[in-house]
């Protein structure tokens, strides 16, 4: 089974080429590691929340950008191998110091449990992580399951959602304080993958109305008001 390594980061706008240069330059690294895929992607659309949101996840600053991103891998084996070589490759030290704080970095390892459509040339992404009661993981499937068709028929390429299974405590942020997750739920992280900007915004009325409709026979199984969501520029897409 295919494993994610996903990622939220608080990015300097100022830098943003020396973190795509950076970017660049580990996703080498991680190809080379047994990735098969690594996206980073800038904040473009990122609300402002009540309860949560990404600024907040990573202690953002007025001065930060939102970086939100995954590796893809075969299966956990291949993931756990690579971040062993991270500690240890010579090769490693190519990427350079990072170009933002790596303290207020949030990752963890995830478990895709739905992933449709056909992918293709993605430049734009919607990324969304949430809490849901660790109980309600089959009602989570099915639920997303039966959403994940409304994106695609609405010009999505692919909607891809993950369940927590290597989600670490950290010392300033992490996953869990992200969404103000409790003891009996999980973390989720998830994205829907779009052509561009324009074919998202396009699709967006379009989804409100469908999916006010879908609810009602499908409500969401956790608790939507700490959910933090936003649309993302990809900068980088590499495939191994």
């Amino acid at each position: 089974m295919s494993f994610i390594e996903g990622f939220v980061t608080a990015i300097p706008a100022a830098k943003r080429e020396i973190f795509l240069d950076h970017a660049r330059k580990a996703a080498h690294v991680f190809q080379g590691f047994g990735a098969s895929r690594i996206v980073d992607a800038w904040g473009d659309d990122v609300p402002k929340g009540e309860t949560t949101d990404f600024y907040r996840a990573v202690e953002a600053r007025g001065d930060e950008a939102v970086g939100f991103g995954w590796i893809e891998y075969a299966d956990r084996a291949t993931r756990d191998a690579a971040s062993g070589k991270m500690a240890s490759d010579t090769g490693a030290a190519e990427i350079g110091e990072m170009p933002f704080d790596g303290q207020r970095m949030i990752f963890a390892g995830f478990e895709p449990v739905v992933d449709r459509g056909e992918g293709g040339k993605a430049g734009y992404l919607e990324g969304f992580v949430g809490a849901v009661p660790t109980a309600n993981r089959e009602k989570f499937i099915e639920h997303a399951a039966r959403a994940a068709p409304l994106f695609l028929r609405a010009g999505a390429l692919r909607v891809v959602e993950c369940w927590g299974v290597d989600v670490p405590k950290g010392k300033v942020t992490d996953f869990y304080r992200a969404v103000k997750a409790r003891d009996d739920e999980t973390v989720i992280f998830s994205w829907v993958e779009w052509p561009d900007r324009a074919t998202r915004a396009a699709a967006q009325e379009r989804l409100f109305a469908e999916m006010e409709g879908h609810m009602k026979d499908n409500p969401m199984p956790f608790d939507a008001s700490r959910m933090i969501f936003g649309g993302f520029e990809i900068l980088n897409d590499a495939k191994g």
